[in-house]
């Protein structure tokens, strides 16, 4: 496996003058926020900078915030080849969706490739790597980058990083000794907890109610399923995005893990017809993220994603089934 060389990297960012920074398909906190943490103490630096992600066309209303440059890109902006190409919080080439070629173009022109992650399911695609599966958020590995450069930590970069603590820990929850006192070096830096929290989590149009509501009432208990440890389950279907930001869509799994019965949380959205993404969560035991990537799909072991294309019922029907003999965690 290739080796994470925080040096190399560093040299790389320290030397580069056109850098684009590319996060994956519908980006979160934690990918586009290491994205433009990165980009903004580049850009303050002189260097030519855009940062982009592969879908959907704009920015999820509630990172809006944090691009404090104006950074931020459509896809079709991205350049074909670009001096040094950054791919953050993204696993593989293919979560870069339509932005996936610029990988090989970079590479094949003679520019590097760095890929800053902390999926366990990476797989090494660029030139330069710095990935942590420890790490609880990719933005602690940015850190990592802008100390080893030397580079101080302003308050619009601090920003960037704390959206991506908050919201890949549950705020907090599963953060470690070290992330906690990062967090204090970024609210010393500058950063309003409340105002990132209300604006990441704590804020949803009216609409999101009634779509949550709806998706609630659909929910599955599966006492029996994941090996007797209990499978809960529902379903975002299109007409309930009505209204609704796909940030509220992506927070309903988060509520639905709450279930004390149930080891593993499952919801499915619908994204057209036919056509569905699925968000896993587990509690401790189990590993979805070998459930996920037995439909092609990836991330952590306590949370993972996936998409399926068919029926519904076909994909619950095969979600019980990749459940049925769960892999397990170690314990203590």
């Amino acid at each position: 496996m290739p080796t994470t060389d925080l040096g190399a990297a560093a040299t790389l960012l320290r030397t580069a003058t056109d850098v684009t920074l590319l996060a994956h398909v519908n980006p979160d906190a934690d990918a586009l926020g290491s994205a433009l943490a990165l980009g903004l103490a580049l850009h303050r630096r002189g260097a030519d900078v855009r940062v982009s992600f592969g879908m959907p066309g704009d920015v999820p209303e509630s990172l809006r915030g944090l691009d404090a440059d104006g950074l931020v890109v459509p896809a079709t902006a991205v350049p074909a080849v670009s001096g040094l190409l950054v791919a953050v919080d993204t696993a593989s080439k293919s979560r870069l969706g339509q932005l996936a070629d610029r990988v090989n173009a970079t590479t094949e022109a003679g520019g590097a490739v760095l890929v800053v992650d902390h999926h366990a399911s990476n797989t090494y695609y660029g030139t330069h790597h710095v990935v942590d599966e420890t790490a609880e958020a990719t933005t602690v590995l940015v850190v990592r980058l802008l100390d080893e450069l030397g580079w101080p930590l302003d308050e619009d970069v601090a920003r960037c990083v704390y959206a991506g603590l908050v919201t890949d820990t549950s705020s907090f929850r599963r953060a470690s000794s070290d992330t906690h006192r990062l967090a204090a070096r970024l609210i010393e830096a500058g950063v309003d907890p409340t105002g990132v929290a209300r604006d990441l989590i704590d804020t949803h149009p009216f609409a999101f109610l009634r779509m949550l509501a709806s998706v609630l009432a659909r929910a599955v208990l599966e006492p029996d399923a994941a090996g007797g440890r209990g499978l809960v389950h529902t379903v975002v279907r299109l007409d309930d995005l009505i209204g609704v930001r796909l940030e509220e869509a992506e927070s309903v799994v988060d509520i639905v893990r709450t279930t004390a019965e149930a080891e593993v949380a499952a919801v499915l959205k619908e994204t057209s017809s036919g056509h569905w993404t699925g968000s896993l969560r587990a509690v401790g035991e189990v590993d979805v993220r070998a459930v996920a990537e037995q439909f092609g799909g990836g991330g952590h072991r306590l949370a993972a994603g996936f998409s399926a294309d068919g029926e519904l019922q076909d994909i619950v029907t095969n979600l019980r089934e990749a459940l049925r003999d769960p892999v397990l965690l170690a314990s203590g």
